[in-house]
């Protein structure tokens, strides 16, 4: 069963003590590609050295939302710089993390709304898919889509919305992630949602070091428990891991370009 991670923060200092260790057991169990997202400006060199050293890494560079008090207007141009810099370059796969968040009240939704924008227009003019965070946003997000057409579509990370939503993104070339929180039992609406689905919908993710699955609880998330996670949703979906892992799989490397 081979499996790709689309979303993971293995650059975060939560692995530094074992790395090498974790990576060498996910590949031994099927996950044979990765994909690490940027979240502000002062990560995204340390990201870019650890997808240079490791093989089957590929890296995104975004301005995520939460840190939106800590990003500069000339983060955005640095960004900009960064991806003049690496265009082409097969290591780099997509513009990420970035999006709106309106679970935290603190967080302006106008200086957020602006910073989307801005790197949605990024995405759309060097052709890469946009890895989106969003967080009880999907209603201006879709609008923003509408709006700012990203030719090459991108992944809704962590996708918690309705079946409408869905079919929505869907319509606007954007696959859904799925990860850890459907594993959990009570989270009826979205294993509802999940369970109609279309497969060319689906990227199997884990958002490592976060959104541990129940299988997990408590614990540092890790790019080894998407083996387990894709037996769940399978299971939610009515199709084998193997179906699952196999349409996710085309699903990732048909959006990043991978053979």
């Amino acid at each position: 069963m081979q499996l790709i991670d689309t979303h993971t923060h293995l650059d975060f200092p939560d692995f530094d003590a074992d790395r090498a260790e974790l990576l060498a057991r996910a590949r031994a169990l099927g996950v044979e590609r990765l994909v690490v997202l940027g979240v502000y400006q002062a990560n995204w060199q340390r990201l870019w050295d650890l997808v240079e050293r490791e093989e089957g890494l590929y890296a995104a560079f975004g301005l995520h939302p939460v840190y939106l008090d800590g990003h500069r207007p000339e983060h955005l141009a640095e960004l900009r710089a960064w991806l003049e810099r690496l265009a082409g370059h097969p290591r780099l796969c997509a513009l990420g993390e970035f999006g709106l968040d309106y679970y935290l009240a603190d967080l302006d939704r106008d200086a957020q709304q602006a910073l989307f924008e801005a790197q949605l227009r990024l995405a759309a003019e060097f052709e890469l898919p946009a890895l989106l965070h969003v967080r009880r946003a999907h209603a201006p997000t879709i609008a923003a889509l509408k709006r700012i057409r990203v030719k090459r579509g991108g992944i809704v990370h962590a996708f918690a919305g309705s079946y409408e939503e869905a079919r929505e993104y869907l319509r606007l070339g954007f696959r859904l992630g799925l990860g850890g929180a459907a594993t959990w039992p009570q989270a009826h609406r979205l294993r509802k949602v999940v369970a109609k689905l279309p497969l060319e919908a689906m990227v199997l993710e884990t958002d490592s070091p976060d959104m541990a699955p129940a299988m997990h609880p408590g614990a540092r998330n890790s790019p080894e428990y998407l083996p387990e996670i894709c037996a769940v949703l399978a299971e939610l979906r009515g199709v084998s891991p193997e179906e699952l892992a196999a349409a996710s799989t085309a699903n990732a490397c048909a959006l990043f370009g991978w053979s």
